[in-house]
């Protein structure tokens, strides 16, 4: 996955955890409740970051072996 795939992912989780925060100052359920999804979001992006890459290591290897 791209640098700006995994910069989105990060972004997301860091997002949602100040507006978390901002929410748990304030008393703002929908704040708390949104922070809390944005950094769940940003997690399944890195998440799926981290099984694409692994897929094509393994799609590498496949081919490798089938070149000797």
């Amino acid at each position: 996955m791209s640098a700006q795939d995994r910069f989105d992912a990060k972004s997301d989780q860091v997002t949602g955890k100040i507006k978390e925060t901002a929410g748990d100052a304030t008393d703002n359920e929908q704040w708390q409740a949104e922070g809390r999804g944005e950094q769940v979001k940003g997690g399944l992006k890195d998440a799926a970051a981290d099984v694409k890459d692994a897929a094509g290591k393994a799609a590498d290897a496949v081919k490798d072996a089938f070149k000797k």
